[in-house]
């Protein structure tokens, strides 16, 4: 296993892949390096020296700039360097493609297709409040139908909790409905039972009117307010649309019908290195079978944006994605928050330094392949191919969105660990070996051999075909867990 690595010829760091101790000697093809002090696992130490002002690079390309002369040897962090990140930017087209390996599979995955032409990787039964004041009805109705029906042959059964609903105002209130109305039609949910209290700002008589074209035997709706036992009415609902869902049954569908988010959470220095990279092979894989994948966590995509912007289809798609980025920085700016106060202290403690240095590793995540489209929060993907999503870096936040997007599924790179998960299963993957052995109660997948014994092709190979077991079927760790949840992004006011 190596120690060490330098990602590319222009770096003057290197980062370590396990704990080195001071004076330990490393050979690099700038000569040796001495270094001056330990340097844990994900961090960086610089192969020759730099002087205060000059770039670091990391990726072939600066991540910041030396806050003071840094020796050759010496720890490279948030000690020493500073990003070079400042303000909204214009931006110039230069578009720059890669064309992705044709190698046809003719792989399948065994899902649930649904009359609308969506597939659906898990049949369950959701219940779905239009708002917080009934969350606790919602689990008092899933505790008597357990016990009454005891329902068997569907994958779960749950209630989607939240907050929100009632006291919103403008983009506030049309982020809930958007946002419940996409869980409600999403492909994953076999039935859903919509259920409102009666007086909120959420009602159900609107929230009809923005679904739209729904499968009537599929989705039911219950105002609390208007029946004498909700309980009871509930339950009799909900027995109802298990009825339909024991028809349902898994077909073999191409693996062009699949969709997945990509995501990380918890990064570290090895995030760029093994997890992130690995996610960016599939989803260039997946892309070549005809497949989809959205990217998000647009603060995440600062200090990386041009790379993004110029791998656009044509100028329409990279003005969209100008206006992605610009605009969220607007966002920060008009709630006086600095643009770029990322990283996270436990990126930093990872060794992650500057937010270009988390944003190359975290654009990874996309491959190589062409940019088709730009989301809009809340909005449902329409062209397969690499689509980008407006939303936080927020975990909770990003992955309901992704989830609400259509994706069936959202892989989750960590080099910290989390047990969350979303209303679509959530599969973990780990950057090191470390994290993997240590929570495999967390972790669903290792990226880390990528640094010991197997090379990428290998480990890709294995990824594949354990995403492929997922779609069909096999629960990921916060399935297991049942840690489920939505969250939904607020930005204004509460009344």
């Amino acid at each position: 296993m190596k120690s060490f690595i330098k990602i590319n010829e222009l770096d003057n760091v290197m980062v370590a892949l396990t704990d080195l101790k001071k004076d330990e000697i490393i050979e690099s093809n700038n000569g040796k390096v001495e270094l001056q002090e330990e340097i844990n696992r994900g961090h960086k130490f610089a192969i020759i020296d730099i002087k205060e002002g000059e770039n670091i690079f990391k990726y072939g390309a600066p991540i910041g700039h030396a806050t003071k002369a840094i020796s050759k040897g010496d720890w490279v962090h948030s000690h020493n360097t500073k990003t070079n990140l400042n303000g909204v930017s214009e931006y110039r087209f230069q578009q720059h493609l890669s064309e992705l390996k044709a190698d046809t599979k003719n792989l399948t995955f065994n899902g649930y297709c649904r009359k609308n032409g969506d597939v659906g990787i898990r049949n369950e039964l959701w219940i779905v409040p239009t708002v917080g004041c009934v969350n606790g009805i919602a689990e008092v109705i899933i505790k008597q139908f357990k016990e009454e029906t005891k329902p068997d042959g569907i994958d779960a059964v749950e209630v989607f909790k939240h907050n929100y609903g009632c006291s919103q105002l403008g983009d506030d209130h049309e982020n809930t409905k958007r946002i419940l109305c996409d869980v409600v039609k999403h492909p994953n949910a076999g039935g859903v039972l919509v259920l409102g209290l009666g007086c909120e700002n959420n009602y159900i008589s609107a929230f009809k009117e923005d679904l739209g074209e729904y499968a009537k035997d599929r989705v039911k709706f219950l105002v609390t307010q208007e029946v004498g036992d909700e309980v009871q009415e509930g339950v009799k609902l909900l027995n109802e649309l298990y009825k339909e869902m024991t028809k349902d049954k898994r077909e073999a569908v191409p693996i062009s019908q699949l969709k997945v988010g990509l995501k990380c959470g918890g990064s570290d220095g090895l995030s760029g290195i093994t997890a992130n990279p690995l996610v960016g092979a599939f989803s260039d894989f997946l892309i070549s079978q005809g497949g989809t994948s959205i990217l998000t966590e647009v603060p995440e995509m600062f200090g990386a944006e041009t790379i993004i912007m110029n791998r656009a289809e044509n100028e329409d798609v990279f003005n969209k994605t100008v206006d992605l980025i610009n605009d969220f920085k607007q966002y920060f700016i008009e709630h006086k928050q600095p643009i770029y106060e990322n990283p996270s202290p436990g990126n930093k403690e990872g060794g992650i330094t500057t937010l270009e240095e988390k944003s190359l590793g975290c654009t990874q995540k996309g491959g190589i392949a062409t940019v088709v489209d730009v989301l809009k929060y809340g909005e449902i993907v329409k062209k397969k191919g690499l689509n980008l999503l407006n939303a936080p870096g927020n975990d909770l936040v990003a992955a309901t969105a992704l989830g609400a997007s259509g994706c069936q599924m959202v892989l989750f790179t960590t080099g910290r660990g989390t047990p969350f998960g979303s209303f679509v299963p959530t599969m973990k993957i780990s950057t090191n070996s470390t994290l993997f052995l240590l929570k495999p109660h967390w972790i669903d997948f290792n990226a880390g051999t990528l640094v010991e014994d197997e090379t990428m092709e290998e480990v890709l190979e294995r990824f594949i075909k354990y995403i492929i077991e997922v779609a069909n079927g096999k629960l990921v760790n916060n399935e297991k867990s049942n840690f489920r949840e939505i969250s939904i992004f607020k930005t204004g006011v509460t009344l």
